[in-house]
């Protein structure tokens, strides 16, 4: 495995291309045997990524290039609108791989999870790490179904720029959205690449207007495709006047030409540059590179990643217009003065090597062997290895610095998004920086504890389900795999019926959950056995109620006594923690030491509900007295305060809420009525059905639990030629029927 390979020659000396070639060749060629056939030997990467042509560096400038050349990316889209097979080419024509991989095929170098190659999908992100005319770009695949939001948002987290793949048949689709506004939220700048010119409908002037539209973004036309569809041949260099035209006869696409745009040869191509060139801000690309980090603007560019069209002149926008790692303001790493800070934003588990977490650098150096320490977990750890990610396969090297991305092997408990410093003083001396700053500019201490700690929101799970072993004896190997899978993916939750003992696994879709059992299956060797899916519903109430509660219990020669009295009521904004407030009566003399006592009694109160189990959501709990005995124990305050909570939710009107899906179903028009008429059945409601070329697109609502197993029925009705989108809108209340039948059916089941 090239993860194998061991670097020993570190004392930054220059050393010649040839001699590393060599070197890097022989034991490459021996480690390779098993690996597919398309993996370089006589080209850039037969060495340490970065040794390009005769070029003579020394070995400390390849593995950490300037600053100013380095590029992290992602590659982000709306499923199935190309981002892997865009990702393949830009490997192949930067002298990654020797052969262009396929995702029909199952053999790219992203989607190396079998599960991945089977299905034709991206699960989990993967990084890759090459060079492109002197520039080393790490960039990140990432997923675009639903159910993997979390990856995508995690990869985001620690991206300093983007490319956005749209099929430019179908411009801005429900998926583009959500990781639009992911996008949004972190202000990644981006470039935008329409992607399948070649493709049936394709249409570039519907997908920039769609951009305009729908994304509410400033498109910069910096290419204009030379025909659509079966007649796109090329694109237009609107910046430079110039058109790229690949040879028909390339199979591999590196065959292509620039030629200036004439009067005589293209007088309507050259008036259409000549148009759009006009249309942008300045002709300069210092000034599309400023409008891009501005974010006032995005640059388009297209092509057909699948029929090699497009491709390099992409990787040459990315190398000019999205900013170095420096280009991007991170305000929390003036308080680090230059010591190490660094962000662990994914987790992978490693039967050999175990855990593998991915840290993106942003200030200072990581070494083997270096002690780091924990700010989340406030623990200290030490990194055995330093890997350089190249999707599955992995490069040992000696020292990696500010603006890369790095994987680390030997840390036991760093989970996805903890903060990784050198030490606990250096935290320390961030924090009192921090604070200083603070009080100049009279800002709240949370907002100093979220600049130095900078996770990842986790969504809510949808699902759940039981899962259980082949036999009792089996039971610690399922925990521990559980354990893993758990620290790789955080929006997979794990917890223990307390009734009947099971386990249960809480996921983000039906795929999520597929999926996750599959694993389990192959990478852990457990059969295991899951129970019938089912919704996370939730539960809230309708009236304020008033509640009273005692609990008076001897336990050797002390006795606990609590009195209390609280009310439940109803509150508008959409909350799944508790709202607690307490009443002027309650003394704080009281409340000092009993406080964190009576909210955790709240808290645990509202994880489950009286009518299904569910969590209570949208709830603010009032307490009006509370009562003790001296000595009384926070334990047995708890109790009697959840009792009490548990009580009054008992007596106030009940209701369901049930999670609602937004839904995006394109489908061709002669499919459209029975698409509309099976909706109709599973109580959903359309807002709009939309134009798409020649396709319609219905948008709507539905609930969740009327579309589990839609793929399959979608299939069949419209002949394999919809596709749908889903994403959780919201929760909203059952009515009356609905929920009367789904507890009768609760009922019957126990």
């Amino acid at each position: 495995m090239l993860s194998n390979l061991r670097i020993f020659a570190v004392n930054h000396k220059k050393i010649s291309s040839l001699h590393i070639n060599n070197m890097y060749c022989f034991r490459i060629r021996a480690s390779l045997k098993r690996i597919k056939p398309h993996v370089p030997l006589g080209k850039n990467y037969s060495s340490l990524p970065g040794l390009i042509g005769n070029d003579v560096k020394s070995l400390y400038s390849v593995i950490s290039p300037p600053i100013t050349k380095i590029r992290n990316i992602g590659i982000m889209a709306h499923i199935d609108a190309g981002k892997t097979t865009t990702t393949e080419r830009i490997l192949y024509y930067s002298g990654y791989t020797r052969s262009l991989g396929d995702v029909d095929d199952g053999d790219t170098v992203t989607d190396f999870m079998a599960q991945e190659r089977e299905r034709g999908i991206t699960i989990q992100s993967a990084a890759v790490t090459f060079d492109w005319n002197g520039y080393r770009i790490n960039l990140i695949d990432t997923p675009g179904h639903v159910d993997f939001t979390l990856e995508v948002e995690r990869c985001l987290r620690v991206l300093d720029g983007a490319v956005a793949v749209f099929d430019a048949s179908a411009g801005v689709e429900a998926q583009t959205l959500t990781v639009w506004r992911q996008a949004d939220k972190h202000k990644i700048p981006r470039i935008c690449f329409l992607n399948k010119m070649d493709k049936a409908g394709a249409s570039f002037n519907y997908a920039v207007e769609s951009i305009r539209e729908k994304l509410k973004a400033k498109p910069l036309l910096l290419q204009l495709p030379i025909g659509e569809a079966k007649t796109f041949k090329g694109v237009v260099d609107v910046v430079n006047k110039e058109k790229l035209l690949w040879n028909p006869n390339s199979n591999d696409g590196k065959d292509f030409e620039r030629k200036p745009l004439l009067e005589m040869s293209d007088p309507k191509l050259l008036k259409e540059a000549t148009e759009a060139r006009n249309a942008l801000i300045e002709q300069l690309q210092t000034a599309i590179h400023r409008v891009t980090l501005a974010q006032t603007a995005v640059p388009v560019l297209c092509g057909s990643a699948l029929k090699n069209k497009g491709v390099q002149p992409l990787l040459d926008a990315i190398t000019m217009y999205l900013p170095s790692p420096e280009e991007r303001s991170y305000e929390f790493l003036q308080w680090y003065k230059g010591d190490l800070c660094a962000l662990a934003f994914k987790v992978l588990h490693d039967k050999q090597r175990g855990p593998l977490v991915f840290m993106r650098i942003y200030s200072g150096m990581i070494k083997p062997q270096l002690a780091i320490h924990n700010i989340n977990g406030n623990c200290t750890e030490r990194i055995s290895r330093l890997l350089l990610p190249f999707a599955d396969q992995h490069v040992e090297i000696p020292s990696l610095t500010a603006g890369n991305i790095a994987l680390t092997v030997g840390l036991k408990h760093t989970a996805t998004g903890d903060t990784i410093v050198s030490s606990k003083s250096s935290a320390l001396a961030a924090a009192r920086r921090a604070e200083r700053e603070g009080e100049q500019k009279h800002r709240q201490n949370s907002e100093t504890e979220r600049l130095l700690l900078a996770g990842v929101e986790i969504p809510e799970p949808v699902f759940f389900c039981s899962i259980e072993p082949p036999s009792v004896a089996k039971q610690p190997d399922l925990d521990h795999a559980l354990k893993c899978l758990q620290r790789e993916d955080p929006s997979l939750k794990v917890r223990l019926d307390p009734d009947s003992g099971q386990t249960v696994l809480c996921g983000m879709g039906e795929l999520h959950i597929e999926i996750i059992h599959d694993r389990i299956k192959r990478e852990y060797g457990l059969e295991t056995y899951l129970g019938p899916l089912q919704v996370a519903y939730r539960e809230t109430i309708l009236n304020s109620v008033c509640a009273t509660d005692t609990l008076d219990r001897t336990l050797g020669d002390r006795r606990h006594l609590v009195t209390v009295e609280l009310e439940a009521k109803p509150v508008e904004t959409s909350s799944v923690v508790p709202v607690i407030e307490y009443a002027e009566s309650v003394s704080e003399d009281i409340l000092k030491g009993s406080q964190e006592a009576v909210e955790n009694g709240i808290h645990s109160a509202c994880l489950q509900g009286p009518l299904l189990g569910s969590p209570i959501q949208d709830v603010a709990i009032t307490l009006h007295s509370l009562i003790l005995h001296p000595g009384t124990s926070s334990t047995m305050i708890s109790a009697c305060v959840s009792r009490c909570v548990q009580k009054a939710l008992k007596k106030a009107d009940k209701q369901v809420l049930e999670p609602l899906m937004h839904l995006e179903v394109t489908v061709t028009r002669d499919h459209l009525s029975a698409v509309l008429a099976d909706l109709a059945q599973r109580r959903g409601s359309v807002q709009e059905i939309q134009t798409r070329q020649d396709n319609r697109v219905v948008v709507g609502f539905v609930p969740l639990a009327e579309i589990m197993g839609y793929s399959t029925v979608l299939r069949t009705l419209t002949s394999g030629s919809a596709t749908f989108a889903l994403e959780l809108s919201n929760y909203q209340a059952m009515n009356p029927q609905d929920q009367s039948m789904l507890l009768s059916r609760r009922s019957g089941s126990t």
